[in-house]
């Protein structure tokens, strides 16, 4: 498994994968363009593909000018193999690197990812508009949370 910055050939697969997922689905896959993932990885924030046996199997898109997670998606198939995790991780540790502004992120309720942003630290602020839970991390609670995976060795 390796994980390596999202390049612009990378943006076909990342919406294969992207209109792919059973959970948190696109009502329209027309709603996200190849133009929507370039303004993202190279205007608005950074990306990351994790690589397995040389196929993206999944990917993370952060959004510093909204401060949010524009994407965080593994391919059907592969998940619960750690890729959310170490993608997740590795873009947390790139934004906070940059800004100490509050992240937020929105998912469905009721889903694996919902269960994914608990555990990975996040605090549930609120309903969104359009029905899914708002999350936020905070750099301290960052910080805190990365400190305490280390002491426990995960």
């Amino acid at each position: 498994m390796v994980l390596r910055k999202a390049l612009i050939k990378d943006i076909p697969v990342m919406h294969i994968i992207r209109i792919s997922v059973k959970e948190n689905p696109l009502p329209d896959p027309g709603l996200i363009t190849q133009d929507d993932y370039k303004e993202f990885l190279t205007m608005r924030g950074r990306g990351w593909v994790c690589e397995s046996d040389n196929k993206v199997t999944g990917f993370a898109i952060v959004d510093l000018k909204e401060k949010n997670v524009w994407a965080l998606f593994v391919m059907p198939g592969f998940e619960g193999k750690g890729i959310g995790k170490r993608l997740h991780d590795k873009m947390l540790d790139w934004y906070f690197s940059k800004t100490t502004e509050t992240i937020w992120l929105g998912t469905a309720p009721s889903t694996r990812a919902e269960v994914f942003y608990r555990k990975a630290g996040w605090s549930q602020t609120g309903i969104r508009p359009n029905g899914e839970i708002r999350f936020e991390m905070e750099k301290a609670q960052w910080l805190r949370k990365t400190i305490i995976d280390v002491k426990s060795g995960i």
